[in-house]
């Protein structure tokens, strides 16, 4: 195990965690602190919140919630995040990899979360990596999920694979000129269905037992966020998934998308209506799919700021309201 982290950590000198493949050297050396990379971070693990989420899907957040670690910083840093404040703006802590294992640790006991939840880990990879040894080391056997972008190096989730249960990405665009207009990525499909390939591979179909609900144990469960304005990405994207993963592949389509900050496109300045929710949910069911999670547009909570209750304020002790 020593071995294996230290190969990951070693990923840190010319940094190739993520496809950006940035190669800065993000440690700390004898005369100079480490560098940022694409993802805006150095090798000091920050972090920008840890807590019970009930806003994942049913399998992952069960009636206890998910024990999420959101990471603060991106290797994509699409420009409409949802969680913009932390991928975009660096809020977050500096922690140690002790430190958040013992927070993750009271995390289990106080709240008696399903799961433990690393949210876009792939620029902290070989910190995430120690972490849950040390979780495992304590015996805590509950389910880890990676929770990410889509956007992985395979090296990277070949290393992941004996500490991972769950695989939980999005699958953001079908349209290259769209990836790359809002997340600088044209090879964004290209990238993101060889990732779910091997994600596949290691883990399957996801998994649940237990009634009341049942619970996600092992596998895969893919995102897809609608943008508004582009219904027509959504249903290729859900298309590629269909010819290249089959009927079989759990898919969750997301109606939160919210303007959290001014966007050029103007389309993306405001939220996904009815009917174009309805329209992607249509063509899912008109290709298949036959386990489909569902985020209804009119069902969507709000926060006390008028958003979605699920898109959250990093600002706040309590980002989720």
């Amino acid at each position: 195990m020593e071995e294996l982290l230290e190969k990951a950590y070693a990923l840190l000198k010319s940094c190739k965690l993520c496809p950006r493949a940035c190669a800065v050297d993000r440690l700390d050396g004898p005369n100079e602190p480490g560098r940022r990379g694409y993802c805006g971070q150095t090798a000091q693990l920050k972090v920008a919140y840890v807590g019970p989420h009930m806003g994942e899907e049913p399998p992952i957040s069960g009636t206890n919630g998910s024990g999420t670690v959101f990471l603060t910083g991106c290797g994509l840093r699409c420009s409409y995040c949802q969680n913009y404040q932390i991928s975009h703006e660096g809020i977050g802590v500096e922690l140690s990899v002790q430190a958040l294992s013992e927070r993750v640790d009271r995390l289990i006991r106080s709240h008696r979360v399903h799961n433990i939840n690393f949210v876009t880990p792939d620029h902290f990879f070989p910190h995430v990596l120690h972490v849950i040894w040390l979780i495992r080391e304590a015996q805590n056997t509950l389910p880890i999920v990676m929770n990410c972008s889509g956007y992985q190096s395979i090296e990277t989730l070949r290393l992941g694979k004996d500490f991972f249960d769950i695989y939980l990405p999005d699958f953001k665009y079908a349209d290259a000129g769209l990836a790359t207009r809002l997340s600088g990525c044209p090879d964004y499909a290209e990238v993101a269905l060889t990732a779910l390939e091997e994600m596949l591979r290691q883990k399957g179909f996801l998994r649940v037992s237990g009634p009341n609900p049942p619970l996600g144990t092992m596998g895969v469960l893919v995102r897809h966020l609608i943008l508004p304005g582009y219904t027509e990405n959504s249903c290729e994207a859900l298309t590629m998934l269909f010819v290249e993963f089959g009927p079989r592949l759990p898919v969750s389509l997301m109606s939160q998308y919210y303007p959290v900050r001014p966007q050029r496109d103007p389309l993306l300045n405001r939220t996904v209506t009815k009917e174009e929710f309805d329209r992607v949910l249509r063509h899912a069911r008109d290709l298949g799919f036959e386990s489909l999670y569902v985020q209804f547009p009119e069902q969507l909570e709000r926060s006390s700021k008028g958003r979605p209750r699920f898109v959250p304020d990093f600002t706040s002790p309590s980002p989720f309201d």
